[in-house]
């Protein structure tokens, strides 16, 4: 399994493995034990969570499962989340929906999240999404503060753009990591924005969430998807890929900013075919003949 070297001493695997649905996969303590352990064995070490996933839940799902076998632990990074409130019946106090970005949530979400993880540490927590009420010092404290402590090893953010991601790296005295951003064939605002180059100039490698766009490239009755969907097909053929999905893999993967896939499925075989795609090489023309089909015209 490739490996992307973040910093010094943090590296992850170049496919990640998602939890956002694990409360909807009905699986057992053992069996979630045992899909980490074959992420694991396949060289998927890196496993992405948010303490709001499943409604609160997941967390503690996947903590459940490595307290059958907690030597795990030292064997993959954990990424989670905070900064978002749901209305929720495990968050009485919560009345709306927000964000909170504050020193208290972000210092009481992380003991949370140590407790549902049954762990003494995180590997990076993210800010889940830009918070227009932020108080970047305030952030910043919260971090120094987790870091000096040993809760938390490394930080980065979630949905940033540019201005954002610049903003509350400008109070801090250590780089964040990564951002965790929307990417895929299907769906280029982050290309198009600026957010990637960022991400380059900082050599900063990012996390792209829902790689294969959710599903709608497989799904979606337009002209786009369509005409999207067929150039896939001609090119996994011409690549020796076993279907669509590779070669969407691919695509993110053969692009130079280090790019790291979030693989969100409890299937192996479809975990699998993200794994086979570090293996697939697109041409330039490949790559851009996807790019193009996808704005509907050629490149300027």
């Amino acid at each position: 399994m490739q490996r992307i070297q973040l910093t010094e001493n943090l590296s992850f695997s170049r496919i990640v493995h998602g939890l956002w649905r694990l409360s909807d996969w009905n699986m057992s303590n053992e069996e979630v034990l045992q899909l980490i352990e074959d992420c694991l064995e396949a060289g998927i070490t890196t496993f992405d969570h948010a303490d709001i996933y499943g409604n609160y839940t997941c967390e503690k799902l996947f903590g459940d499962a490595l307290a059958l076998k907690p030597e795990l632990r030292e064997k993959m990074e954990i990424v989670t989340k905070c900064g978002i409130k749901l209305v929720s019946d495990n968050r009485p106090d919560h009345g709306i929906k927000s964000y909170d970005t504050s020193k208290d949530h972000i210092l009481a979400s992380v003991d949370k999240s140590l407790e549902n993880f049954r762990t003494d540490y995180i590997d990076v927590l993210l800010i889940h999404r830009p918070d227009p009420y932020m108080n970047p010092a305030e952030v910043a404290e919260a971090f120094k503060q987790l870091k000096e402590e040993g809760k938390v090893r490394h930080f980065g953010v979630s949905n940033f753009k540019r201005s954002q991601l610049k903003m509350l790296q400008s109070h801090l005295d250590f780089p964040l990591v990564t951002n965790q951003i929307e990417l895929s064939a299907y769906q280029l605002e982050n290309f198009e924005d600026g957010t990637l180059d960022l991400c380059q100039e900082e050599r900063m490698a990012p996390m792209a969430w829902s790689p294969l766009a959710g599903g709608s490239i497989f799904s979606a009755e337009n002209e786009r998807a369509e005409n999207l969907r067929s150039t896939l097909e001609r090119i996994a053929g011409e690549i020796g890929a076993d279907g669509i999905d590779e070669v969407l893999y691919a695509w993110l993967i053969s692009h130079p900013a280090g790019i790291m896939p979030i693989v969100g499925s409890g299937k192996m075989n479809r975990i699998q075919s993200a794994i086979r795609a570090l293996d697939l090489k697109l041409t330039r023309e490949q790559w851009f003949d996807i790019l193009q089909v996808s704005m509907g015209h050629e490149v300027a």
